[in-house]
């Protein structure tokens, strides 16, 4: 969430993207290292990712959530919480990778 990979793209295309408060980033962090790397997807850190969502949603409006972690998409299944969509980003390189090649 520190780098600046998608937002210097997203730039590029007029697009503003926004983080998490830096309290919730910590969580996120904590939880991804911790928990959902080693394969552990636990329903109250799926409530708490979801009430980052809301609270950003909230204060901000966003318009969705990217999903920049392999292991997000496995706790955040759906494709959208609340009419904010999920940004799936390994499918959606993988789908491009799948239609440059055929291509």
């Amino acid at each position: 969430m520190q780098g600046k990979f998608y937002v210097n793209l997203f730039s590029r295309e007029g697009i503003e993207l926004l983080v998490p408060e830096p309290n919730d980033q910590d969580y996120i962090h904590e939880k991804y290292m911790n928990e959902l790397v080693p394969g552990k997807f636990l329903p109250e850190t799926r409530a708490g990712l979801l009430a980052i969502v809301d609270r950003m949603k909230a204060k901000s409006e966003i318009d969705g959530v990217i999903l920049a972690g392999t292991e997000l998409p496995l706790i955040l299944r759906d494709p959208d919480h609340n009419g904010i969509p999920f940004l799936n980003t390994t499918k959606i390189h993988v789908e491009a990778a799948v239609d440059q090649m055929l291509s």
